[in-house]
């Protein structure tokens, strides 16, 4: 089910939040999500490192910004597994990519990790594991589901992520735009019961490519929850943004939201949804935020 021991290379396996003040944050994910943290590194440690836990088991990390984002804005990050983060990172630059952290090992010994971007500038990290595989707990309330690329180049990040991880594609009209399901041939991951195929490990989505009206490149992270306009009231009264309120897909309902530091994620309740016109007024009314166009649920 939702538990996980290990993950083959080319799965996505873990995520982490880069923040400038991780200690002033986690308090914020603990109410919203319901997680237990700890810093594992020391006390006298110039960062922090916090792992968050779920009924004892690692979902998610909060991390110190410095030297590890190459981006002045906080941020959600993917990591997937690979075998060798330092031939990963060759495979990234021979495939037209950069290295923006080079491969070190993460605190306290749990991977190997290296922080890259593909040709687009959308940054991603990778996970050569160590005592620890990624997370435990996946796809259940609390706990991530899936991340997105979010890109203006969806054929040239084809071309990139397959020469680097082997990702296949399977591409579908959503409407307003094409949407594109990344799977790794032979995995069987997920759940019994999603609506995709078990070898899915992640979508991307296409942006304008007028950056004025877009965000750069980047990939995007997705929890489930229990109740999404719940989750959005708890996240705008601690201090957090209301992006997109919550907006129905034959899939589900899913919100966008930021933390207080403004690392950006999204939520999502998989099945029919309702919607609530409350947490429109939080996003309309009372945060002053521009609604974004619709989006497909990572």
């Amino acid at each position: 089910m939702s538990e996980r021991d290990t993950y083959p290379p080319g799965v996505p396996c873990w995520v982490a939040a880069f923040e400038p003040e991780p200690d002033g944050l986690v308090g914020f994910y603990r109410e919203l999500f319901g997680w237990e943290t700890e810093d594992v590194l020391p006390p006298d440690s110039p960062g922090s490192h916090f792992l968050c836990r779920l009924r004892g088991r690692d979902v998610a990390a909060v991390v110190s910004q410095d030297g590890v984002s190459p981006r002045s804005v906080p941020m959600w990050a993917t990591y997937i597994s690979v075998e060798s983060a330092d031939d990963t990172a060759r495979r990234v630059i021979d495939a037209g990519g950069s290295v923006v952290g080079a491969p070190f090992d993460s605190p306290p010994g749990g991977a190997r990790v290296a922080v890259l971007a593909d040709p687009a500038g959308a940054v991603f990290c990778v996970w050569q594991p160590g005592e620890r595989q990624g997370a435990h707990l996946v796809n259940e309330p609390g706990a991530w589901s899936m991340s997105q690329l979010n890109t203006a180049d969806p054929e040239g990040a084809k071309a990139f992520y397959g020469a680097v991880f082997g990702w296949a594609t399977d591409t579908f009209d959503a409407g307003e735009a094409e949407i594109t399901l990344w799977r790794v041939p032979g995995y069987v991951g997920g759940e019994p019961e999603q609506p995709v195929a078990r070898d899915v490990v992640g979508a991307m989505v296409p942006m304008s490519g007028d950056q004025q009206d877009n965000p750069p490149a980047h990939w995007s992270v997705d929890f489930w929850v229990d109740d999404v306009d719940a989750v959005v009231e708890r996240a705008f009264h601690r201090g957090g943004r209301v992006v997109m309120p919550p907006v129905d897909s034959p899939i589900g309902t899913t919100a966008f939201l930021a933390d207080p530091q403004g690392a950006a994620f999204s939520v999502s309740k998989v099945g029919r949804g309702r919607f609530n016109s409350s947490a429109v007024d939080l996003t309309l009314g009372r945060s002053g935020c521009r609604r974004a166009g619709p989006r497909s649920p990572a």
